[in-house]
């Protein structure tokens, strides 16, 4: 309900956004990758495109950086303020994601995790999110394999301690990183 909710008054904000990712760069509106859903299941994550580069992430996957040369100027402006994830209430609405869970990787990133993160997998026991307990606790980002290690201690804790309350709490804690913005968005 509150995707559907959050979808039907952000649809004039997404056309203006796939309006200026089209006319500001050559390139498609949407970036889409798979990821790793509910179960370990293949998804395809939506985003709108915010760099030259479009990297599927299957097999390699290079992180962005505070000055990545890939990131388009508007591009820059969407990560920092995370317009460009509204695509995926559309994966909400579809089923694959919920707002609250822990953030799918790219599958590069997936595999290289199972094998040196003990209990990684266990994060697949439950739909990604488009937010989570490791991003409102500061986890965003980073795919160093310390970075990548408290991210999935989060999201076992999460899992461990899941309330309906929680989540309330993490979408809170969300709205609040979008007003005051997040230095880990980039």
């Amino acid at each position: 309900l509150l995707a559907a909710t959050i979808s039907i008054f952000t649809v004039p904000l997404m056309a203006l956004i796939g309006l200026l990712v089209r006319l500001t760069s050559p390139g498609p509106v949407f970036f889409k990758q798979r990821r790793y859903g509910l179960d370990g299941q293949e998804i395809m994550v939506w985003k709108f495109r915010t760099m030259t580069t479009l990297e599927d992430g299957s097999t390699t996957y290079r992180q962005a950086t505070v000055d990545d040369d890939r990131i388009t100027p508007l591009g820059r402006f969407l990560r920092r303020t995370s317009l460009d994830e509204l695509p995926q209430f559309i994966n909400v609405l579809a089923g694959s994601m919920s707002i609250v869970g822990p953030r799918p990787h790219a599958l590069a990133v997936n595999e290289e995790c199972r094998k040196q993160i003990p209990q990684y997998m266990q994060r697949h026991k439950v739909k990604p999110g488009i937010t989570g307990w490791a991003q409102v606790n500061g986890y965003r980002g980073g795919d160093d394999m310390a970075s990548l290690r408290k991210r999935t201690e989060c999201d076992i804790q999460y899992l461990k301690s899941w309330s309906l309350g929680l989540d309330l709490l993490i979408i809170w804690k969300t709205a609040l990183l979008l007003v005051r913005g997040d230095k880990n968005a980039y």
